[in-house]
C-alpha cells in the first residue's frame, strides 16, 4: 500500500524521463573561392551598366547630330491640311423641288442630273413668249404689206410727176396741177420711208420677242440641276418639296481632280524657301507613308491679312507675333485610290530648302 501512496502522491516518479532533442547539424563551411565570386560578379555588372551607357551616349550623340542636320537643310510644319476644289450647287431659278436623286458621299459624274424644281410656270412662260413671238411675226408681215402698197403707190406718183412735167414745159397743164403732182410723189416717197421704218421696227420686235423665248426656254432648262464636276456630294441640305430660292446652296462637290497641300509656316521658316523645292507629305490618316511634292507658290501675304478683323498694330499696345505665311504644295504622284487624300485632313510638310530650283525661262523661249 505505501508504494500505491507514494506513487499517488509523487507523480513525477512513475513518469517517463524526457526525450533529448536531437542537435542540428552544422553548416557546411563555404569553398575557399565563393568569396571571391561577388567581386567578380560586381566587376561585371558595373562593366554592363557602363557599355549600356555608353551605347546610349552614342546612340543620342548620333540623334542629335543628324537632327541638327536635318533641321539646318529643312523646315517643317504641322499646321498644314489638305485642300480641294468644292464646287456649291446652287439654282438658278426658284421653285419647289420635285426629285433629288443623289445622297451624302455619293459619287456622281460631270452632267449628272442631281435634283429638278418644278417647271410648270416656267413651260407657261415659254408658251406665252411663243405666242408674243407669232403675233411679232404676223404684225411684220402686215407691215411688209403696207410696205409693198406704199412703194407701188410711190412708184405711180413718181410717174405721174414725170409726165407733169413733160406738160408743164410744153404748158398744156398749169403751175398748180404741177406743184400737186410734185407734192403726191414726195408724200408717197415719205410714206414708203415711214413703212420702211415700220419694218424695220417690227424686226426689232421679233428680235426681242425671240430673246424672251430663248430667256424662257433657258430658264426651263435650270429646274434640272446637274453637276458642275465629277466628284462626291457633300453637305446636302435639299429634300422634295423645299422652296429653293436662285442663289440658295443646296449642296456641294468635292471635285475628283489632284488635291493639294496648304501648309503655313512661319514668316522665319522662309528665308531659305523657294518655289520648286521638294517637299515630304506626312498624312496623319497613313502614318506610313510619305508622299512627295513640290511648292507650287507662295502666298503674297500671310492668314492674318484676310483675317475678319485683321490685326492694326497702329493702335494701343503692341505684341509681337509670328506670322504664318500659306505655302501651296502640289503632289508629284496621281492620287492613290487605296489612301484617298479628302479635303481638311491634317498633315505634316516638310520642305527641302537645300535645293535651289533653276530660274524659269522668260517666257516665249
Amino acid at each position: 500500500m505505501s508504494t500505491d501512496a507514494d506513487a499517488r502522491g509523487n507523480p513525477s516518479a512513475s513518469s517517463p524521463a524526457p526525450r533529448e532533442r536531437p542537435r542540428e547539424a552544422a553548416p557546411p563551411e563555404k569553398p575557399a573561392d565563393a568569396a571571391e565570386a561577388k567581386p567578380r560578379r560586381s566587376r561585371t555588372r558595373r562593366v554592363i551598366v557602363w557599355a549600356i551607357l555608353a551605347v546610349v551616349l552614342i546612340a543620342g550623340a548620333v540623334y542629335g547630330y543628324r537632327t541638327i542636320h536635318f533641321y539646318r537643310d529643312h523646315v517643317e510644319t504641322d499646321d498644314a491640311q489638305i485642300e480641294a476644289h468644292v464646287e456649291p450647287v446652287i439654282p438658278k431659278v426658284g421653285g419647289h423641288v420635285t426629285e433629288v436623286l443623289v445622297e451624302d458621299n455619293q459619287r456622281v459624274e460631270k452632267g449628272q442630273v442631281l435634283l429638278r424644281i418644278d417647271e410648270r410656270d416656267l413651260k407657261a412662260k415659254v408658251a406665252t413668249a411663243l405666242a408674243d413671238l407669232a403675233n411679232a411675226r404676223a404684225a411684220a408681215g402686215a407691215t411688209r404689206s403696207s410696205v409693198s402698197a406704199a412703194e407701188t403707190e410711190h412708184r405711180r406718183a413718181a410717174a405721174d410727176l414725170e409726165r407733169y412735167q413733160a406738160l408743164r414745159q410744153k404748158e398744156e397743164i398749169s403751175q398748180q396741177q404741177y406743184d400737186a403732182a410734185k407734192a403726191a410723189s414726195e408724200a408717197s416717197a415719205a410714206q414708203t420711208q415711214a413703212q420702211g421704218e415700220q419694218v424695220a421696227a417690227a424686226g426689232a420686235k421679233i428680235a426681242q420677242k425671240q430673246a424672251d423665248l430663248d430667256l424662257a426656254k433657258l430658264q426651263l432648262s435650270y429646274t434640272t440641276v446637274t453637276a458642275p464636276g465629277a466628284g462626291w456630294v457633300t453637305k446636302k441640305n435639299v429634300e422634295v418639296g423645299q422652296l429653293v430660292q436662285p442663289g440658295q446652296p443646296l449642296l456641294a462637290i468635292v471635285s475628283d481632280e489632284q488635291p493639294w497641300v496648304v501648309a503655313n509656316f512661319k514668316e522665319t521658316q522662309l528665308k531659305k524657301m523657294r518655289v520648286g523645292q521638294k517637299a515630304i507629305i506626312q498624312v496623319d490618316a497613313y502614318p506610313k507613308r510619305d508622299l512627295h511634292g513640290h511648292v507650287e507658290s507662295i502666298a503674297a501675304a500671310t492668314g492674318a491679312r484676310f483675317a475678319l478683323l485683321p490685326p492694326d498694330n497702329a493702335t494701343g499696345n503692341f505684341t509681337k507675333v509670328v506670322q504664318r505665311v500659306p505655302v501651296k504644295i502640289v503632289f508629284d504622284e496621281p492620287p492613290d485610290p487605296e489612301h484617298r487624300l479628302r479635303a481638311g485632313m491634317s498633315v505634316n510638310a516638310i520642305v527641302d530648302v537645300r535645293e535651289t530650283p533653276p530660274p524659269s525661262p522668260p517666257p516665249g523661249r
